[in-house]
This record gives structure tokens, sequence and C-alpha cells, in this order.
């Protein structure tokens, strides 16, 4: 696990949907360089960052989206 600190430059996305369900969101760092996407939660922007790989995010995404999420 990395620590938010060490994404300094990150540029940090979230959900257009934050805020709804209690503000229980994650935010993602959209300009990371590699095939790991760092993602963190939004009420604690200096807490720990996991990096996710490109193929668990994508079962993320599907799953999200069978559940009825879309984009935000």
């Amino acid at each position: 696990m990395t620590s938010a600190t060490d994404l300094p430059v990150a540029t940090w996305r979230k959900s257009s949907y934050s805020g709804q369900n209690g503000g229980n969101c994650l935010e993602v760092a959209v300009d990371h360089p590699g095939p790991s996407l760092p993602v963190r939660d939004s009420k604690n922007p200096d807490g720990p960052a996991l990096l996710i790989g490109p193929r668990a995010w994508q079962a993320f995404i599907a799953h999200a989206r069978a559940d009825g999420f879309e984009r935000g």
C-alpha cells in the first residue's frame, strides 16, 4: 500500500455521485503512469492509496455496472 502523500502530483478524480449515500466514495489518480491505478478514500485524502491492477479494476467496473451503477 502506498500513501497518498507519495503521489503529490497526482490528479485525483472523484465521481459526480460523491456525496450521495452518506458520501461513501473513492477517488482515482487519473494521470498515474504505469498499469496500476491508485485509488483512495475521498474522505481521507492524506490516507493510504491502494494500487489496483488493470484486471482487478476492470472486474470492479464490470461488477459496478452490472449492479446498475453508471459513470459519474
